[in-house]
């Protein structure tokens, strides 16, 4: 067949007759399925994006012939670094170039018979859109959960940019690569710190891969314990508000309060106040030089537990409130000001890394858990104080960290606390290509939110968007130049943009309102299309845009604006497409797989039957161009197979001379639909085009036994075209029209699985002499062991020429005669 013609031929029928359009008013039967939207960053598509969408479209195809209502949106990404460093590199306005590729990227789904609801569309740079970005921020400040802060933030040199800490990966930029530095800058925030707890409850409720709940689970950091005070050997007098205020303790956060007789030094974070404050003159110098070189450091690496800890002593000493020991007082990189009090105690004997700080600056170990079996050794009260008699039993560590925190509580030196990794998410960029910011600095009024009816507030056609570590837009006077809303006096606007995770943390909430200009979201139509019931993308994303989404989704339901608090109900990841040589597809290494030109030279749907076929979706792979023009043989061969059927003068009866063919066809025609079902609801759609060339192989050998067209052949070809539709849409819509049909097969229906044709009366076993093949035999499935071993040796008697000495015998696989 010529697969431009139909390819072409059936996009255009699909359109017209809008096959796969989504009814809003039958919202009853409907399947929210979504891919992660793309990024128009680049020029086009390569075969891994391709990839990630095959498995989903095939998905959805399936859903619609078994009679779902399926909403499959698709949009862009559009704002952001990468695509604004594709204007950059291009010398193209990132406006114009955006704009480009999408029409471009929108041209290659539709060509690769990816059907989305272009009508629903979003694009994350266009006004429409980001008025609702803007509308969010002004809603998170009204909650006092978008505020604006003076802290250490993470800075690319390169991107010349804030980013977050979810986009920094082992110390560089998620981006670029490059090494990150430490600044101190005024920068806004989304408090999602406040929603850790919700966060982590909230993954019990939804079907995510455990990888993905761990990763989150360990990124929110989740710590029970205390804080504990020790009181400091000599206080010190710090200033604070323009007041004087006298320090006599560091309050220290730890989850294991049982192990506070094993304390032998404090730490502080080298940006903690009081370590300066806390450092004695002749440490002065030292610490300071210490401290300058620390914070250049991200806090990410500096977590990292492989990397050596370094630390330096400020001469002052503290003393543990539970046995009144005097300890020195050191200032590490590997304790982060952001995290809990910037302090914690050192228990080198129950701690690696405090093992290792321990042995470098030759400070005592001393060891308060039984190795043997874990518990720890608590010390009896003698005089208010836990003294260690060295006369003890062991107790269970809940116990003893109970017994620890009343101890503390009742002497008032601590409390039960929980604390969280999870710091507050960075919104704020640097850069142009982003959502302005909608907020106005006025000298008199201080913070003021734009009126909701003033936006989107929007960006302007700047020429000069280098980045060069400032706003971009704080060099255009006329953006910036406002008057206040309040006073009506001058003000500036904020100059920064925001992170491009903003805009793609409530897309799935507006695709059901793509179409809506007047409010946010409507909530009876998103309540009943949203949550998404089935959302496809990478892992990279687990402590990103997942998060943020399922945040943002909780702040809505607490706001009342919708009913569920998870934006996804399920989620599955996709592998990676690898170069032919294995590695990472780069212009650079020239490994970079082109799917148009596949698509010309093999026409779309081979393309997406290797997708599906030749890759576990979950694992991805390296690609092999052969694999491609198997799949297009395989095409072929059914394309012969129905011509074959259709090349009969008439279509007979079942013949009465083939009753066994005619139950082979029938199990093979139930058992692949019931694999693929199977398969299909656990994205395994490798294994379901397995059983369906085994059915082909069916259909062909029964071809083969009847010598002529029957009923049961027809019907069985066209059921064979039903569930190849999914895979083949294209070759699948020409095949249903030749076979006689005239509506489209997406609206035939799917075949239903006829459970009692899948018990055989008959199984083929191999039978085997010494553990080699001699014959294959159709044994009765309701044969006992005696009955397969004499109906065996029956069939290969003339073999049997020595003495069988063992016969194995394993059900519907084989039968074994060890000879002499």
């Amino acid at each position: 067949m010529d697969f431009k013609e139909i390819e072409s031929k059936w996009n255009k029928y699909w359109e017209e007759n809008k096959t796969f359009k989504f009814n809003e008013k039958e919202l009853g039967k409907k399947q929210y399925i979504l891919e992660m939207f793309t990024y128009p960053s680049g020029s086009h598509l390569h075969v891994g994006h391709l990839f990630n969408y095959s498995l989903p479209d095939c998905f959805a195809k399936y859903k619609i012939m078994k009679g779902e209502n399926v909403f499959q949106p698709m949009g862009f990404d559009a704002f952001g670094l990468p695509a604004e460093n594709f204007a950059l590199k291009t010398g193209i306005h990132p406006r114009e170039s955006t704009t480009k590729n999408m029409e471009v990227i929108e041209s290659q789904l539709a060509k690769a018979g990816l059907n989305y609801e272009w009508d629903y569309a979003v694009r994350t740079c266009e006004p429409e859109y980001y008025k609702w970005t803007q509308w969010l921020f002004l809603k998170l400040f009204e909650k006092g959960l978008a505020v604006q802060k003076y802290a250490p933030v993470n800075w690319c040199p390169s991107c010349n940019t804030v980013l977050a800490n979810e986009q920094v990966v082992d110390g560089e930029c998620e981006r670029c690569g490059s090494q990150i530095m430490h600044k101190n800058l005024t920068q806004w925030f989304f408090k999602i710190t406040d929603y850790a707890e919700k966060l982590i409850e909230g993954l019990d409720r939804i079907d995510f891969p455990e990888k993905t709940k761990v990763s989150q689970r360990n990124w929110i950091g989740k710590s029970v314990g205390a804080e504990v005070e020790f009181k400091l050997e000599k206080a010190i007098e710090i200033e604070k508000n323009d007041k004087k205020e006298n320090v006599d303790k560091i309050t220290v956060f730890t989850s294991r309060p049982d192990t506070i007789f094993g304390v032998t030094y404090l730490v502080l974070a080298p940006e903690n106040p009081l370590t300066l404050q806390l450092t004695t003159s002749e440490n002065k110098n030292a610490v300071e030089d210490y401290i300058a070189e620390t914070i250049k450091k991200d806090e990410i690496s500096r977590q990292n537990a492989t990397l050596e800890k370094t630390g330096i002593f400020t001469g002052s000493y503290a003393i543990n409130p539970v046995n009144n020991k005097k300890i020195p007082i050191f200032t590490a990189d590997y304790v982060l000001a952001t995290y809990a009090t910037g302090a914690v105690m050192g228990v080198p004997a129950h701690d690696e890394r405090d093992f290792d700080f321990a042995k470098k600056y030759n400070l005592k170990i001393k060891q308060v858990i039984k190795a043997e079996s874990g518990e720890t050794i608590l010390p009896y009260t003698q005089n208010g104080l836990l003294v260690n008699s060295g006369d003890f039993d062991g107790m269970k560590n809940d116990l003893a960290k109970e017994k620890i925190i009343s101890h503390l509580a009742s002497k008032n030196q601590g409390r039960q606390k929980t604390n969280y990794k999870l710091r507050d998410w960075s919104v704020s960029r640097q850069r142009y290509w982003g959502c302005p910011i909608p907020i106005i600095h006025c000298e008199y009024c201080g913070t003021v939110p734009v009126p909701e009816k003033d936006l989107p507030v929007l960006l302007p056609n700047t020429m000069d968007y280098r980045p060069d570590g400032t706003s971009p837009l704080a060099k255009n006077e006329a953006y910036m130049n406002v008057i206040c809303p309040k006073c009506g006096r001058p003000a500036r606007r904020d100059p920064d943009t925001l992170d491009t995770f903003v805009c793609s943390s409530f897309y799935m909430l507006r695709y059901p309102n793509a179409r809506n200009n007047e409010s946010f979201l409507d909530p009876e139509l998103t309540n009943k299309i949203c949550p998404v019931d089935y959302y496809f993308g990478g892992m990279e994303h687990a402590n990103g845009h997942l998060l943020y989404s399922r945040f943002i989704t909780k702040v809505l339901y607490d706001c009342a604006l919708i009913n569920f608090d998870e934006p996804f109900k399920k989620l599955t990841h996709q592998g990676m497409i690898l170069g032919p040589d294995g590695q990472k597809m780069s212009k650079s290494k020239g490994n970079v797989i082109n799917p148009d030109d596949l698509i010309k030279e093999f026409g779309a749907d081979a393309v997406r039957l290797y997708f599906i076929f030749g890759f576990n979706y979950a694992d991805g792979g390296p690609w092999n161009d052969e694999g491609v023009r198997s799949c297009s043989k395989f095409m072929d061969r059914v394309v012969r197979l129905v011509e074959k059927v259709l090349s009969y003068d008439q279509i007979h009866e079942q013949n009465s001379l083939n009753r066994q063919a005619e139950k082979d066809l029938v199990y093979a025609r139930n058992y692949a639909i019931s694999e693929l079902e199977k398969n299909m609801n656990q994205f395994t759609c490798n294994s379901a085009v397995a059983r369906i060339m085994e059915l082909v192989n069916a259909l062909y050998k029964y071809d083969l036994q009847t010598t002529k067209s029957t009923n049961l052949m027809f019907e069985i070809t066209k059921d064979l075209v039903r569930i190849l539709a999914p895979f083949i849409p294209h070759t699948a819509e020409e095949l249903w029209q030749k076979l006689g049909e005239k509506t489209s097969v997406f609206k035939s229906g799917f075949p239903i699985v006829d459970e009692s044709k899948l018990k055989k009366d008959e199984i083929e076993i191999v039978a085997q002499i010494n553990s080699k093949i001699v014959a294959r035999i159709m044994i009765s499935t309701s044969a006992t062991q005696e009955e397969i071993q004499a109906q065996a040796k029956s069939a290969i008697s003339e073999k049997l020429t020595g003495k069988i000495i063992k016969t194995i015998i394993i059900p519907n696989r084989l039968i074994n005669f060890i000879m002499q």
